[in-house]
């Protein structure tokens, strides 16, 4: 990332946006913000960047709802994550970055259709479903800071409420957020880039906090997921135009 305010308010633009949409959905930081951060940033402090933003908005949230988290349909979720998230890390330190843009652009596109579509399925359900989820989650979430859908399914399936949903989902992103900051370290930004992104996450949490309650789950939702399916695209299609472009030099 270039040095200078001009980048780094940008930057903090995107936070903002990123933070309002999942103070507004409960959901979709990474979903909506990880595209246009991998593009801004690249692929390794991008993502290191969405999973330390997600991790302290999930933690906002989390503070004034965390009576309603039930640990222990959670903890098989966070423990099967936390033997996954090492293996992304790894992934992603040693794929080439315009492979990791195509990687990315893939999983998130993916991952939105995936959850708009609502996919039904016996083996996200129990106990056998909460660890595939949250092994999936894990991965995802280190390698391309999209570790939020593979929740989301496995949620869908087990019928739980959005009132339900949120407050767990808030749990298991301060929780696998930290496994994955622990794994890559933090991103290397200079200190405007810092001052952004905190104004940014501190700023989303008011705006998206209030009109919350006007706001249907279902519409604030699919802006979300349509959002990130153009993100997911739109870097899967700089990726190809990398890996082309190494390829023809």
């Amino acid at each position: 990332m270039a040095d200078g305010w001009g980048a780094a308010v940008l930057l903090g633009l995107l936070v903002l946006v990123g933070s309002s949409v999942q103070r507004l959905a409960g959901m979709g930081f990474a979903l909506v913000c990880g595209p246009a951060l991998v593009l801004l940033l690249g692929p390794g402090d991008g993502v290191t960047l969405s999973n330390c933003a997600a991790c302290v908005i999930s933690a906002i949230g989390l503070a004034g709802s965390w009576r309603q988290v039930r640990l222990g349909r959670m903890l098989p979720l966070m423990a099967a994550a936390a033997c996954t998230v090492p293996i992304g890390a790894r992934v992603a330190d040693r794929v080439p970055p315009p492979t990791l843009l195509i990687g990315i652009g893939l999983l998130v596109t993916a991952a939105a259709l995936l959850v708009i579509r609502g996919i039904r399925a016996s083996s996200l359900r129990g106990l056998r479903g909460a660890v595939a989820a949250g092994a999936a989650s894990g991965f995802m979430n280190s390698a391309a800071g999209v570790g939020g859908p593979a929740v989301s399914l496995y949620a869908v399936n087990t019928g739980w409420t959005a009132r339900e949903f949120v407050p767990n989902a808030q749990l298991y992103g301060v929780v696998v957020n930290i496994f994955s900051i622990a794994a890559k370290g933090v991103p290397h930004l200079p200190a405007p880039a810092w001052s952004t992104t905190a104004a940014g996450i501190a700023l989303g949490a008011v705006v998206g906090r209030s009109p919350s309650d006007r706001v249907t789950e279902r519409p604030a939702r699919l802006v979300v997921l349509t959002l990130a399916l153009a993100g997911g695209l739109v870097t899967l299609a700089k990726g190809l135009w990398e890996l082309w472009s190494s390829g023809d030099s």
